[in-house]
């Protein structure tokens, strides 16, 4: 399947800021006239199905490896915490890619028709860094300026 048309949970707020289905959207992005806006944000929304469907990939595999049925012989520590950092790692980037979408969205500028829909708590897709990111690295000159 096409990451274009892989479900992502963004594509309902998508449909609500651009007004049209995300298939449609698609369509639009590849005009000679498409907006730069579109572009990056279905581009996003292809990264965040991705990363969603890894996230579903791991939560799977630990389902499967630990379901009550399974012989408990069979589990092996090693493996489960391999899955955790990966899963950890699929997590770290859905939530970068929301985060990056949601922003774009939230900052784009009005549609020249009229003013873009208010952003609902219903759709609302997370625009904070995860807890996980790690600050900028500061430039050694930055920090020297600050000494007295």
């Amino acid at each position: 399947m096409s990451v274009a048309l892989k479900p992502s949970t963004a594509d309902a707020r998508l449909h609500e800021v651009f007004g049209v289905p995300v298939p449609e959207l698609h369509a639009a992005a590849t005009g000679a006239d498409a907006s730069p806006a579109v572009i990056r944000a279905l581009e996003l929304r292809q990264f965040l199905a991705l990363a969603e469907e890894q996230v579903a990939r791991v939560r799977d595999r630990v389902h499967d490896a630990t379901a009550p049925d399974r012989d408990m012989d069979e589990l092996v520590a090693d493996q489960l915490r391999f899955d955790a950092q990966w899963l950890q790692a699929a997590l770290d980037a859905r939530d970068g890619y929301r985060a990056a979408l949601g922003n774009l969205l939230r900052t784009m500028p009005a549609p020249a028709d009229g003013p873009r829909p208010v952003q609902s708590a219903q759709h609302k897709i997370t625009t904070s860094l995860p807890p996980t990111a790690a600050p900028a690295p500061q430039r050694a000159g930055a920090a020297r300026a600050r000494r007295p």
